[in-house]
């Protein structure tokens, strides 16, 4: 099997490869044989070969790695591809985050304003992807990891329908600590998940048909042993009912996450800006200490993840079981392999919405509990949303199609409206000047 990973310089390439080369030590079926990496920097993605040579050492089977030399190169023969790319690098992240800042609106990369940036600027290199994709591997099935995940993937799904996937680690994240706080086997739980990516909820939570969400939700200590019991509070998540993704803490407590980001002295992008900057510096200068170098940053990382939301929150550091590695390569194997082997399995994913949630349209991609076979993710029913539920996923669909009519279009006025109608930002006044003031992202007029 060949996998093809865009975005091949990325900093998280090694926890994928990680992941191949677990496949490699349990000989398991079907596994990846071959892993091509394609990038536009030359130098990043010579220190990830590097990182990958050492990682690998003697391991048995290891997948094959090459570097292709264009896009469509990556592309022919790839039986799957893993859309990882950053359009503008760290770089534009922090103009993303600190534009909206300058207005005292919340910037995070994917939510707010900053999300809405990063998508316009995204987009259409994302579409020039499917387009590729389409017209050199049609057979291919693209997994994609590139933020804003829902939006591009809902770019991306109108050129290859069904064959584009997005995933995400927050939510199998969310369900698994919700496990271990009940004393549960997390791969045992059966769970209802639903929402848009970046704003969902875990709902129901069940062993053997037994409902242990109530439970947890009545127990105060339980709730205080993992991320986001201590993130949203004992008393908030009662008078919720359910245990939202960790990003909904930017929504739920937007006064304070604004002022703990406010009062930081570096934004996050600004913090992985430096960070990267310095591995890929200090790495190419020293390729042999590569991984050592890598290893060593990307546990910083992890201590490091949404620390702004934890210090708004009281201030602690993340348990050493959520320190392994963002777990999105988890997830996008166990798909791969679900699809290749048609080993039907049950993951959290964005797909079209299909009959899930009525007040959506069919084809609008939402993130929710699939059935995965060979025939790819098939959403699963789900209990109805709330009103607070279903109103938050209104709004954050419309924002998120505006973005996309102004990124495909070239309308300003959609990009206005993606801006000014994001619960985040609180007027179009706001809007248009965070707009005037990303002249790099901005869209022209038609």
């Amino acid at each position: 099997m060949r996998l093809t990973i865009l975005g091949g310089g990325g900093f998280r390439v090694p926890l994928v490869h990680r992941a191949l080369l677990d496949d490699a030590r349990r000989d398991a079926p079907g596994r990846c044989t071959e892993l091509v990496l394609y990038d536009t920097d030359p130098i990043r993605l010579k220190v990830i070969e590097s990182v990958l040579s050492a990682q690998a050492g003697d391991v048995p089977g290891a997948p094959v790695v090459r570097v292709a030399r264009d896009l469509d190169e990556a592309l022919r023969g790839a039986d799957f591809v893993f859309s990882a790319i950053r359009v503008g690098g760290t770089a534009g992240r922090v103009r993303d985050e600190r534009i909206p800042l300058g207005e005292r609106v919340l910037g995070q990369e994917t939510v707010g304003a900053g999300g809405v940036l990063y998508g316009l600027r995204t987009i259409p290199v994302a579409m020039d992807i499917a387009e590729r994709v389409a017209a050199v591997a049609p057979d291919a099935w693209v997994i994609n990891f590139t933020n804003p995940a829902g939006m591009v993937t809902e770019a991306m799904e109108t050129v290859l329908g069904e064959r584009v996937i997005g995933i995400c680690d927050s939510p199998v994240g969310l369900v698994r600590r919700a496990a271990r706080a009940v004393e549960a086997d997390p791969d045992e739980v059966r769970f209802d998940y639903v929402g848009l990516n970046h704003l969902g909820w875990l709902r129901s939570l069940t062993l053997d048909g037994r409902e242990l969400l109530p439970g947890l939700l009545a127990n105060e200590k339980a709730l205080l042993s993992f991320e986001e019991g201590k993130l949203f509070g004992p008393e908030w998540l009662q008078a919720l009912g359910a245990l939202p993704n960790e990003y909904l803490h930017y929504y739920y407590f937007r006064r304070e996450t604004l002022r703990s980001v406010l009062e930081s002295v570096e934004t996050r992008g600004e913090f992985l800006d430096q960070q990267q900057g310095a591995f890929f510096t200090s790495a190419a200068a020293a390729l042999d200490k590569a991984y050592e170098l890598w290893e060593r940053t990307r546990r910083r990382r992890e201590e490091t993840y949404m620390a702004e939301s934890r210090a708004a929150s009281g201030g602690w550091q993340r348990d050493s079981c959520d320190l392994d590695g963002g777990g999105y390569e988890r997830v996008a194997l166990a798909l791969m392999r679900a699809i290749a082997g048609d080993e039907r399995t049950r993951l959290v994913l964005n797909v079209r919405n299909g009959t899930t949630v009525p007040a959506l349209d069919s084809r609008a991609i939402i993130e929710t509990v699939c059935e995965v076979s060979a025939k790819g993710a098939r959403p699963l029913p789900c209990a109805p949303l709330r009103e607070d539920q279903l109103g938050l996923m209104l709004q954050l669909k419309a924002v998120e199609r505006a973005a996309i009519e102004a990124a495909l279009r070239g309308d300003r006025g959609a990009a206005l409206r993606a801006l000014a109608l994001h619960p985040l930002v609180d007027s179009p006044a706001v809007a248009a000047r965070i707009l005037a003031r990303s002249e790099m992202y901005s869209v022209p007029a038609a």
